[in-house]
């Protein structure tokens, strides 16, 4: 988006001024003592988060419900600012830059985006380049419905192009999202519980692939919000506890997905096993959890 039409989408595929592509390892997102009150009742919904987020890290949010996973989502997403804190995306601290330059380099799914239901698979894509819910048609050149079918075959859904939305599986219908997310090139892609409702079949699908684009992009960095272990793909190498806005553990899957700390958030017993890269998490009766 340009200084002198500020009214207009940014350009199919185009990378926003003064954003990079960030070399491995760098830093595409960092909250420092950050804080969240909800103004109207002086409610603490996140408390003194520290966190950063690299490139071609892949990082689960986990938590109950009320958590703050959701809120921490729409910080990293240039969607909302802290109440008290900093936050840094791609280099660039919020409110001293154009959020929505910041925004047009990450990439987001989310069950809440509307999304035409007649609309094309392909249509659907390519709304990504120009991050509108209805299709900007004069905007897309050859190139970048080039590009859309390109992703909707790295996503494995091709077959999906000329099928209407609405009449798409669940599973299909959040890998389309994913491909139109990519349709920016973005170095951050945020995936607000992707796998809600989905049956057992799609959520293998899903996670399937996922984990090929993670192998497929060493650059990019995701962040999954989700309540379940089962979900999380062998390439998430990261994970945070949130209980009550404050982070329990977070860092390597192995030291932070240990039955113990899942017992301290989730507040019931917890047994956490691993195979072959999956996860698997079971509870027993409640009343045998001890304070914490």
């Amino acid at each position: 988006m340009t200084p002198s039409q500020p009214s207009e989408p940014p350009s199919p595929t185009a990378r926003p001024s003064g954003l990079q592509r960030p070399e491995a390892g760098r830093v595409i997102a960092a909250l420092t003592g950050v804080g969240v009150r909800r103004h109207t009742t002086d409610q603490v919904i996140l408390d003194d988060i520290d966190w950063t987020v690299r490139a071609g890290e892949h990082w689960a949010l986990l938590g109950a419900n009320g958590a703050g996973k959701t809120t921490v989502l729409r910080l990293v997403g240039a969607l909302m600012f802290p109440t008290v804190g900093a936050v840094e995306v791609l280099g660039h601290r919020l409110g001293r830059v154009d959020v929505r330059e910041l925004r047009a380099a990450i990439g987001l799914v989310s069950g809440a985006q509307k999304v035409p239901q007649d609309a094309t698979a392909h249509t659907v894509v390519l709304t990504g380049a120009t991050g509108t819910v209805q299709p900007l048609w004069r905007k897309y050149d050859q190139a970048t419905r080039e590009r859309a079918d390109e992703l909707l075959a790295e996503l494995d859904c091709k077959e999906l192009a000329d099928r209407p939305y609405g009449v798409c599986s669940g599973g299909q219908r959040a890998r389309i999202l994913i491909a139109r997310a990519l349709m920016a090139d973005p170095s951050l892609l945020l995936l607000d519980e992707p796998f809600n409702a989905l049956d057992l079949p799609s959520r293998e699908d899903l996670i399937d692939a996922l984990h090929r684009l993670a192998v497929g992009r060493p650059e990019l960095a995701t962040v999954t919000v989700t309540h379940h272990l089962e979900e999380l793909s062998p390439a998430i190498g990261h994970a945070v506890l949130l209980r009550d806005g404050r982070v329990q553990a977070l860092g390597p899957v192995a030291e932070v997905l240990t039955g113990e700390r899942m017992t301290a958030c989730f507040g019931r017993p917890i047994e956490v096993s691993r195979h072959e890269g999956r996860w698997l998490a079971r509870s027993g009766p409640v009343e045998v959890v001890r304070a914490v």
